[in-house]
């Protein structure tokens, strides 16, 4: 069985729909608004915005010509598939997709965000082959910086956490320096630019153990350069390039003990120029920025999975 699917994403940041029929795939997405100088949003404000918008998602598309017979509505729930994920931004895209698929008389598939962003980034990349076998990814946003060991589960995947940051994200660190450098939060494009002013390619060996490791250290050391006067593309270049680092020796370690597996790069970190060069000399699938970004397509096109499995909604 197959059809149009459509999907909802209402993240921290992001508000997205998007369809998939199968072989073609289209997302709309817009940006919340944060204050400037801001380092992000409380959730009753991402949720308010997130009400605002989501329609004007589903207009855009339908305006488009994108938008066809609708077959199965898929929504991100929650962060991660995990007991205890839960964050109230995702309760818009739930609660819309829930009513829409209500009202058409069509199944209604949940995922988490986290596996949204896999299957996003497997399909864009080409490689759909992976969301049915093992392979290691790197979930890298504002909020998140995971080594994960996945494994197909049905129409989804099962997704276990082996490594990653103790404290602040990749994303966090790049937003609180780009941010006390004036870039405007997220800081992500705006220091993926600087960065690219810079031929510097020192870096802090940041101490991992087991998978692990710690940034919070990393804040402190690169805010002391800028007090010392160093130069600001100097001093995105060394926190891109640090992050690089550890990255790199997390996922050779992950190698060591899981096998020498595939390796998906996802979430809106992934998009950083730098971090692709660095881990594509691994092997590091990338999706195209556009779908390393927070967005639905992956949520349409794992309803459309399941719409082809046969899942019951």
């Amino acid at each position: 069985m197959s059809g149009l699917c459509i999907g909802f994403d209402t993240s921290n940041y992001t508000t997205s729909t998007a369809v998939f029929d199968g072989a073609r795939g289209e997302n709309r997405g817009r940006l919340l608004t944060v204050e400037q100088g801001a380092l992000g949003l409380r959730q009753s404000e991402a949720l308010f915005q997130h009400v605002k918008r989501l329609h004007l998602m589903v207009e855009q598309l339908r305006e488009e010509g994108q938008m066809g017979q609708i077959a199965a509505v898929g929504a991100s729930t929650r962060p991660r598939e995990v007991e205890g994920s839960y964050m109230p931004c995702f309760l818009v895209g739930e609660g819309q997709g829930r009513t829409l698929a209500a009202a058409l008389g069509v199944p209604f598939f949940p995922c988490s965000h986290q596996q949204g962003h896999i299957a996003a980034a497997a399909w864009s990349a080409g490689r759909e082959d992976l969301l049915d076998a093992p392979h290691l990814a790197w979930h890298l946003s504002g909020g998140t910086t995971e080594l994960l060991y996945v494994r197909s589960s049905g129409h989804l995947m099962e997704a276990q956490l082996i490594g990653g940051t103790q404290d602040i994200s990749a994303g966090q660190l790049v937003d609180r320096i780009g941010v006390a450098m004036g870039i405007p939060f997220p800081a992500g494009k705006g220091m993926d630019a600087l960065s690219c002013q810079s031929q510097r390619e020192d870096f802090f060996p940041v101490k991992t153990k087991d998978g692990q490791f710690s940034l919070s250290g990393m804040e402190n050391k690169i805010r002391g350069m800028l007090e010392q006067g160093a130069e600001k593309p100097d001093v995105a270049r060394f926190t891109l390039e640090t992050i690089a680092s550890v990255l790199i020796r997390t996922t050779a370690w992950a190698r060591e003990r899981y096998g020498d597996l595939p390796l998906l790069c996802s979430g809106g970190v992934a998009s950083n120029t730098l971090l692709r060069q660095r881990l594509e000399g691994l092997g590091a699938v990338f999706a195209p920025p556009q779908y390393s970004v927070d967005n639905a397509l992956g949520v349409a096109i794992l309803a459309h999975r399941a719409l082809e499995r046969g899942a019951q909604g």
